[in-house]
């Protein structure tokens, strides 16, 4: 959940989400149906799919035993070396080295490394920084416990002293060691990806409603809000009207516009702009991936937030 995710953001999801999957096991056998309202508005719907994956996968093939080796945990769904490393530390006693985007960019101004995190050739390198910092085993000292606190320390110092922007140079324990603060670049290193412009995609949501209850769809299960329920969209250069009368079977009463909005994804933005469809049903079968939705309970669907903004703006009951 905290994968591009601020905590404060997180932790109310995050404490819903155990309240009702409090194991593997039950996670693992929960449908993805009932997995995605609880991720409904924290974005990146990907990581509900992979976690919910992973579950699976841990209780087929590893017997519903959680596995310990850094190398087994980055098999598993959504997880990536990093990520599986931190696991193996934190829960395991792991001796490995992790680097999220906080690890590198204290590594990079601390050593004075140049280059866009990212790249194949700077990624090795900071591999190997890391892992040659590894603390040793101590005589007389639980490796396990100095390792997780190493590794927690590393994450928290990116997140709260050596930020991207501002650092707290005098409030941080390795300014004495640190080349970009000697040398006065920490607002160069490390170095940024080159700005493009971000691209912009327009849509048009129909808000089909007939007596309290919203036309929704199933999105596939990968793509923009995969398995997740949304508002039809409108073809480009189509008419509102005769396009739900002719794809739905009903027969519509009015089309008014609700105000637009951007919303913005990872990589574009997307203009969005509802048509409000009041219809009357038609004795007509739904096509398939298509459902009523009651409004009263729309509060415990798997709505993206922008679909959800949208009922809740247009005040319907």
């Amino acid at each position: 959940m905290l994968q591009q995710t601020q905590v404060v953001t997180v932790i109310p999801y995050y404490q819903r989400f155990l309240a009702r999957f409090p194991t593997m096991e039950s996670l693992a056998t929960a449908s993805i149906e009932e997995v995605m309202p609880l991720w409904s508005g924290l974005g990146y719907y990907a990581r509900a799919r992979n976690l919910h994956a992973a579950a699976r996968a841990v209780m087929v093939q590893h017997h519903g035993v959680f596995p310990q080796a850094p190398e087994a945990i980055a098999q598993l769904p959504g997880i990536g070396r990093s990520t599986a490393n931190a696991i193996a530390v934190v829960c395991f006693g792991a001796r490995v080295p992790i680097l999220d985007g906080n690890v590198k960019r204290v590594l990079c101004r601390v050593f004075g490394i140049a280059g866009i995190p990212g790249t194949a050739a700077l990624e090795s390198r900071l591999w190997q920084y890391a892992e040659n910092l590894l603390p040793e085993r101590l005589p007389k000292r639980d490796l396990s416990k100095d390792m997780a606190t190493y590794i927690q320390a590393q994450m928290d110092l990116g997140a709260t002293l050596c930020t991207r922007n501002r650092p707290q140079c005098t409030s941080c324990p390795l300014t004495d060691i640190c080349i970009a603060h000697a040398t006065g670049r920490t607002a160069e290193l490390p170095q940024r990806k080159l700005r493009r412009v971000t691209p912009e995609r327009h849509a048009t949501l129909l808000v089909i409603v007939h007596e309290n209850h919203v036309l929704l769809e199933t999105r596939p299960p990968v793509g923009i809000w995969g398995g997740l329920r949304s508002l039809p969209e409108l073809p480009p250069e189509d008419n509102a009207a005769a396009y739900v009368e002719k794809q739905f079977g009903v027969r519509v009463l009015a089309v008014s516009p609700a105000p637009s909005f951007d919303h913005v994804f990872t990589h574009f933005r997307l203009h969005i702009t509802p048509q409000v469809c009041h219809v009357t049903l038609r004795p007509s079968a739904m096509e398939a991936g298509f459902f009523w939705l009651d409004l009263a309970t729309r509060d415990n669907a798997a709505l993206p937030a922008p679909v959800r903004r949208i009922l809740e703006e247009l005040s319907l009951p």
